[in-house]
């Protein structure tokens, strides 16, 4: 009988990760766990901070998505100032939109171009001094240009809205503290010619087409890689439609049956539980509708493509058609259809970016909102890595009692570990040592999910990664260790 082994984390340090395989007595993996080893105290961290400061402390969880956090935050303490999205001016609406598609097209832009698109052109067996940004610059020198320039392009989104490319300060509680002058959306639309919204649309479309072309080469590898059937959850808009910004939670299972039916995020509590394992420091939340087994759910590109009924841009509902046509209607649980998905949302950030440039709202005067102040906010958005939820509880002295935050990488907590078990299934073979192809295989697999550790996604070409094989008592029969060089 297979010992159930409980695995401490290595080191509190962020951006390490560790996968242990269990071996039952017949030679066969029986499990595997994906252990998230770094340890994130920001609910602990700002209790007794101001409300106020909450927007400009959260973001420093991360470097790579802080703009996600910040408006989060500060959608949160809309509610604690009486604003809320009803009552946020539309200049402070429209300028929070234009960071937050800025903040999608570079994350993506950079996920994309920087570190998985080697896995594209080169083949994910492909030797690792070779399968990183760098190969791509020197075989594919227009392609990683274009990916530099996307990602530099929504970086000056992103400054221009929150006053700094990382940790801004645009957006306040009840609204934003900057406009956008029409001179400086002219330069977004109508300048460079190599560096407008327009050019920027073409890529994105460029970048669809590169997937695609690899897919059709390698169509069961891409189709079957680490896919199984699971539950997705995303926010969409009052139509049913695709909205990153502001929404209400809907829930499909792997059949398209809605099964959280277009709820207020406010009461994600009724509907969203955690449960919490011994292994990892991150929390596994699951429906409570469905309970513990078969409540997880996928959440980021591929969830809000499989939750939304339309992307209202035209492009990007054109490409949106051809990824539904794919599976006849019904929900895509591939994988590596990620990619697809995520690019998908990067054209239809670049078209919201320029419809948006060209709103004259963004240039109003009135910035922000106060209205009866209360005592509690919920916020939540969704991130590039996919849904993400801020609660903060304040006293009568202003300051925070509590803070909840279910980051994207949590909710994708449980599919990441069952993208683990497959890829592994599928390199295994009845190995009792760890091979290079095996740590290949689950690098892939977590990659696709674009998890917010540096481990994960923000390597050159590898991620440091753990792998233990165990037997079917508990003995270690192969370790290795990859760490950055």
């Amino acid at each position: 009988m297979i010992k159930n082994i409980t695995i401490e984390p290595l080191t509190r340090v962020e951006g390490h990760g560790k996968v242990t395989l269990q071996v039952d007595e017949h030679g066969n993996i029986s499990s595997s766990r994906l252990h998230i080893v770094e340890f994130r105290g920001f609910e602990k961290f700002i209790q007794g901070r101001p409300y106020w400061e909450a927007p400009v402390l959260v973001q420093r969880l991360c470097g790579i998505c802080p703009v996600s956090h910040h408006l989060a935050a500060a959608k949160a303490t809309d509610e604690i100032v009486g604003a809320g999205v009803e009552h946020l001016p539309e200049t402070a609406l429209k300028m929070r939109q234009l960071m937050h598609y800025g903040q999608f097209f570079q994350s993506h832009a950079l996920h994309f171009f920087h570190l998985s698109s080697p896995d594209f052109l080169f083949g994910v067996d492909a030797p690792v001094s070779k399968r990183n940004v760098l190969g791509v610059a020197a075989e594919f020198s227009d392609l990683a240009r274009q990916g530099i320039m996307m990602r530099k392009f929504g970086q000056e989104i992103i400054e221009a809205t929150a006053g700094k490319k990382i940790h801004g300060t645009g957006a306040i509680p009840g609204g934003i503290n900057k406009n956008l002058s029409p001179e400086q959306r002219k330069a977004f639309l109508h300048g460079d010619p190599e560096f407008n919204a327009s050019r920027m649309i073409e890529w994105a479309e460029g970048a669809i087409e590169v997937f695609l072309n690899y897919h059709r080469d390698n169509r069961n590898f891409v189709d079957g890689f680490a896919s199984f059937p699971s539950n997705h959850m995303s926010m969409v808009n009052e139509d049913g439609g695709l909205d990153i910004y502001h929404g209400r939670l809907r829930a499909v299972n792997a059949e398209g049956e809605k099964i959280l039916k277009d709820i207020d995020y406010r009461d994600y509590l009724q509907y969203i539980g955690e449960e919490v394992r011994a292994w990892s420091y991150m929390k596994f939340p699951y429906l409570k509708s469905l309970g513990k087994e078969k409540g997880w759910y996928r959440v980021g590109p591929l969830a809000r493509l499989n939750c939304c009924d339309y992307i209202p841009t035209p492009r990007a509902q054109e490409a949106f058609e051809k990824f539904r046509e794919y599976t006849n209607g019904k929900p895509n649980n591939m994988s590596m259809h990620m990619h697809w998905a995520r690019l998908i949302e990067t054209l239809f950030a670049a078209e919201m970016i320029e419809r948006l440039l060209q709103d004259d709202a963004l240039s109003g005067e009135t910035l922000s909102y106060q209205g009866t102040k209360k005592f509690e906010g919920i916020g939540v958005i969704e991130a590039p890595r996919g849904t993400l939820i801020h609660h903060y509880r304040i006293g009568d002295d202003d300051l925070i009692t509590m803070a909840n935050l279910i980051v994207s990488t949590t909710h994708n907590n449980q599919p990441m570990n069952e993208a683990v078990f497959r890829a592994a299934q599928a390199t295994f073979n009845g190995r009792t040592i760890v091979t290079e192809g095996m740590l290949n295989a689950v690098e892939v697999a977590v990659r696709a999910y674009d998890p917010c550790l540096s481990c994960a996604t923000h390597a050159l070409g590898q991620m440091p990664l753990m792998v233990e094989i165990q037997d079917a008592d508990g003995n270690i029969l192969d370790t290795r260790i990859r760490e950055l060089e």
